[in-house]
């Protein structure tokens, strides 16, 4: 399961891409789900933050028009982010640059969501949700270079349209009835993306009762979930590589 975290050279396995949907994907919908809770916006949401934006430009409510160009522009920082530290990993020869990459994002989790523990106010609430932006653009982009652009664990509206094409695919070739590797690899990609939505939307389910029950702990908990699954990674690796 844990070398789901690691690039190969060679081809990568659906296996392996539903695993990384499996921690991912519900890991994200848990984390959107809290910030509803907590903050009443959806960090990932992209595409409602876009629209709400063109709404607050007609208003021209400047406050709330500089808000969502910063959750916008702090996802992309996030996935630029994250880009960056891929390449200094591969040329750098880091085999645990994605697991790296998970760690840092859950330290940052962790810390973030400890302050909000300690220290709540409302007065803060923009920045936090902001800085939440900008750990789902780097969760989104590191699961994206991972598994090859397959599996996108926030990006749910993207997901729902590859799912679409890979079933319409799947279904075209089984009318021509084609007995070539084709169906098998369809099926395969659609199963995958199928896995990733009800991923992301059971997380969002537990997300909003757990942060219910226990409040910021629960974002913690997330956070302490992402380092174990990065540390474990970064064990396994280690031990193959010794071997």
């Amino acid at each position: 399961m844990f070398n789901m975290m690691i690039k190969r050279k060679g081809e990568r396995r659906h296996t392996e891409d539903r695993y990384l949907a499996l921690v991912l994907a519900t890991s994200a919908g848990l984390l959107n789900a809290m910030a509803l809770g907590a903050f009443g916006v959806f960090p990932s949401h992209m595409s409602g933050n876009a629209s709400q934006l063109s709404t607050e430009v007609s208003r021209v409510d400047i406050k709330d028009l500089v808000f969502l160009l910063s959750i916008l522009a702090a996802f992309v920082i996030g996935c630029v982010t994250a880009r960056l530290m891929v390449i200094a990993g591969i040329r750098n020869n880091i085999r645990t640059i994605f697991s790296l990459i998970l760690l840092t994002e859950g330290v940052l989790l962790i810390m973030m969501s400890a302050f909000e523990l300690l220290f709540y106010s409302t007065a803060n609430n923009r920045e936090v949700i902001v800085f939440l932006g900008f750990l789902m653009g780097i969760h989104n982009a590191t699961s994206t270079q991972l598994s090859n652009g397959r599996v996108r664990s926030t990006h749910i509206t993207g997901t729902l349209t590859d799912a679409g094409i890979a079933l319409g695919s799947l279904m075209a070739t089984l009318s021509r009835h084609d007995p070539s590797k084709q169906v098998n690899v369809q099926r395969k990609q659609f199963i995958t993306h199928l896995i990733t939505i009800l991923s992301f939307l059971s997380g969002g389910i537990a997300g909003l009762l757990l942060f219910e029950a226990f409040g910021f702990s629960s974002m913690i908990a997330v956070g302490g979930f992402l380092v174990v699954v990065a540390l474990s990674s970064i064990a396994v690796t280690v031990q193959m590589t010794k071997r």
